[in-house]
């Protein structure tokens, strides 16, 4: 099988990886020649992935056409919140019957919108031929073949077996799913809360804080997709708690490692600096908690992240802030509670 991945990063070039043991003939496009170059000619991205020997039958080049033609599957990893104005111009190369898979993780700014709607419009593609990849899927540890699972959503079964079959390994394992919803938000916001775990562990705070962020963050994420029309079983899997839980563990996790350069003291823009990678949480969180609001969901993380990241609540005082919120019942109800202020425009 021919297929293509857009976007050049390491979880872009990890899947074009991933798609390449699976025995598919795997082109990479990017916009740098040097990067392309690299690839074609020394089988490595050392600008993202390195140490990382890739599959011969992976190559690479800058041309979208080239990249595209023939392709019966294409992956897509570039920055969500760039996604449709670098997508645009490839949409006339896209071949008439490929699929089109998301490695993408966040929700467009602009519009509120998940990632598979983005490519839905900006590629002309239907609902049934878009498939979503989420899970406990760390690049650097996919790239090194550890052995890990993923989740293939579409809301048509054939598309999700298709792309199934086309990345699944012996060190990488794809089980399907028809809930789209769900895993795309699952996968938006864990970023979110990676970074509140982030900024406490920055502060110094131990593993009781942390187990309390990622187990109120899991209900955060299910009241959301609950409201949205997700399955709850869901946010229990490989989408949800699993990749929740790797993200918020791991310093390979770039929304986790800048949120811990903030918890301790960082400005954003010396963090991303420090980071030195794309960490979607930033965006996303004011999209999810945008979202959230017109659904009617209260989200506490996310709005304390929002506030950090905006300048608006000291790092200092983003636990005592979560900590002071009105008791009640452990679990996802509440989850159509009033909101009474509008979010304020994002310094970010």
């Amino acid at each position: 099988m021919r297929a293509a991945v857009l976007g050049t990063g390491s979880w872009g070039t990890t899947f074009a990886a991933v798609l390449a043991d699976a025995g598919c003939d795997v082109t990479l496009w990017g916009r740098s020649e040097e990067v392309c170059r690299a690839v074609r000619e020394e089988h490595r991205n050392e600008a993202y992935l390195p140490g990382v020997e890739l599959p011969a039958r992976v190559t690479a080049t800058t041309d979208g056409a080239a990249a595209l033609r023939g392709a019966r599957v294409v992956a897509v990893a570039v920055p969500a919140q760039s996604a449709r104005m670098i997508l645009a111009p490839l949409r006339e190369h896209l071949e008439p019957d490929a699929v089109v898979v998301s490695l993408m993780k966040g929700v467009e700014l602009s519009s509120d919108r998940r990632m598979s709607e983005v490519l839905q419009e900006v590629l002309g593609v239907p609902a049934a031929r878009v498939a979503v990849v989420s899970g406990p899927n760390l690049a650097r540890e996919i790239a090194e073949r550890h052995p890990t699972a993923t989740v293939v959503a579409s809301s048509d079964p054939d598309t999700a077996r298709l792309v199934a079959a086309a990345c699944a390994s012996p060190s990488f394992r794809p089980y399907t799913n028809a809930d789209v919803v769900g895993v795309e938000l699952c996968g938006a916001v864990k970023n979110v809360i990676a970074l509140a775990v982030g900024i406490a562990q920055g502060q110094g705070y131990g593993h009781n804080t942390t187990a309390t962020i990622i187990t109120r963050g899991l209900v955060e994420i299910t009241r959301l997709g609950l409201a949205l029309g997700a399955e709850a079983e869901t946010f229990a899997g490989l989408a949800g708690m699993g990749d929740l839980v790797a993200t918020c563990a791991s310093p390979l996790s770039r929304n986790h490692s800048l949120g811990v350069q903030i918890g301790r003291g960082l400005t954003l823009d010396r963090a991303l600096a420090a980071t030195r990678g794309t960490a979607e949480g930033v965006k996303s969180s004011t999209s999810v908690l945008e979202l959230a609001r017109t659904v009617g969901v209260d989200m506490p993380i996310t709005e304390a992240v929002v506030e950090v990241l905006a300048g608006r609540l000291p790092v200092e005082e983003m636990a005592a802030a979560l900590l002071a919120r009105p008791h009640r019942a452990e679990g996802v109800e509440g989850a159509h509670e009033p909101l009474p202020r509008p979010l304020a425009e994002p310094a970010v």
